[in-house]
Formats: C-alpha cells, structure tokens, sequence
C-alpha cells in the first residue's frame, strides 16, 4: 500500500477537495475539544492538520511515507498532530484513540475487519466518522475528457485492489452491519473554480494516474491532458458545485 500513491502527495495536498470549515466544526463538536482522535489514512493531513486545532491531539497514520512527509512540511510548527506510519493492519500497535476519523482511505481497507477490531479498542462513547463525497457523487465536469487520456496512458484501473471495488458494498451497509450500527449524517455544500492547472493535478493524486505510474510520460501525459483540455474548454475554467458528507457512527445504547 505503501507505493499507491507514488509521487502523488504534493498533488494530493494541493488539488484534493478539502472538507472545508463546517466539516471540521462538525467533527470537532462530534468528538469534543478533550479528545484524542485517530485519522486512519491520513494522506497529507487533509482532515488531521485543520481538525487538530480543535481537538487535543490527532494521530495522523498512513503507510505512505511521501504523504506523511507531505503533512509533517505542511503543518510545521503544529504539536497536536503525531505523524505515524502504519495502516489499518496495525491498530493495536497505536496510542490509544478516543475516536476515528476516514476519509476516502476506508475503501482500501477490509472494511468489516476494521470496525470489528476498533470495537474492541474504542471507549464506550468512541465514534467511526466516515468524510468524502455523497453515496451518489457527482462527475467532475472535465471527467470525460480526463478518463480518455487516462485511457491512452493505459492508467485508468487502480493499482491495488480495494475493498469497495471486491464486495461492491456501500461504507453505508457495511457500517449498518458493524457494531458501529447508528448511523448519522450531514452534507456541506461548496462551490469551487478549478483552473486547468489544478484539473491536471488532480490526475496526478490519484492512485491510477500517480506520477509513479506515468513514470517517464509524466511530461506527455501533462501536456496531452492540458491540450484536450483546453480544446474541449478554451477558457481553462471549470465551476464545481461539491457536497462533503460527514457521516458519524456510533454503536447501539445498550440495554439497561
């Protein structure tokens, strides 16, 4: 898992869709100012470096060294956020946690495992949220074009398999199944302007199209993704209308 996303941090950090102020206020009065909380698969700090300043101290734990780096130059100076490299396989080998947080790296794990194992670790009140886009997300307008040069670089599969991809089961269901059974949302709306060197970017965070991936087409890869681009929209503009989601799971009350 280490090399998923080779060369992608920088891109990652820059271009990915970030959750935004209300997102994290959300989270921060989810889980309370006391708190320690986990960001399993952290990436660059999307969701750890803001949510720290709300929190007592976020674990921000991947496995990929270069995302990690990324999050340790982007938050220098930050001394509620531990940066640990590890993965889901390696929970118990973590700091306690009073909650944790995912956000797209949840489709990447065994899923059910995950939650099994947490329910063991969390305290009583200890809540999974879930970040990322609405179950029905909608395609980038750029999409079309992007996924027909991905196509000609032959980079447009994953590279490792995931476990949404295996069992084709929604983070939804398998959460209503888990310990983590009471289920909770709320969606913040955005408006976002990509410009042609950010769409581009994007290309390069993900795991498919990572610069490790391209190797050296790096460089045409850019150059033939900025030329369709552009033919396809001159002006080098493109309006996103985004919904983050924060979906927050905690277990049933028990019975007295």
């Amino acid at each position: 898992m280490e090399d998923l996303f080779g060369g992608a941090a920088p891109y990652y950090a820059k271009y990915r869709t970030r959750p935004g102020d209300p997102a994290i206020e959300h989270l921060a009065m989810t889980f309370g100012d006391d708190s320690t909380v986990l960001d399993l698969g952290c990436g660059p700090g999307t969701i750890a470096i803001p949510l720290s300043r709300r929190v007592r101290e976020v674990l921000a734990a991947d496995p990929d060294e270069e995302m990690l780096a990324e999050g340790r130059r982007l938050a220098t100076g930050n001394r509620n956020i531990r940066w640990i490299r590890a993965d889901s396989t390696m929970l118990r080998r973590l700091p306690g946690f009073d909650h944790v947080v995912m956000g797209r790296s949840f489709h990447w794990m065994d899923r059910r495992a995950v939650l099994a194992e947490l329910d063991e670790l969390l305290p009583p009140h200890g809540v999974v949220a879930l970040v990322g886009p609405t179950r029905e997300p909608r395609e980038e307008p750029w999409e079309p074009v992007t996924r027909r040069v991905r196509d000609e670089f032959a980079v447009n599969t994953f590279s490792a398999s995931s476990s949404f991809q295996a069992t084709g089961e929604h983070h939804d269901d398998v959460l209503a199944t888990s310990p983590f059974s009471v289920l909770d949302r709320a969606h913040y709306e955005d408006r976002l302007v990509y410009d042609l060197e950010a769409v581009i970017g994007l290309q390069l965070s993900y795991s498919y199209s990572a610069p490790a991936r391209l190797g050296d087409r790096l460089a045409a890869f850019k150059e033939e993704a900025r030329r369709r681009l552009l033919a396809a929209n001159p002006s080098g503009r493109w309006e996103l209308a985004t919904v983050t989601e924060v979906l927050t799971a905690r277990r049933p009350p028990r019975s007295p």
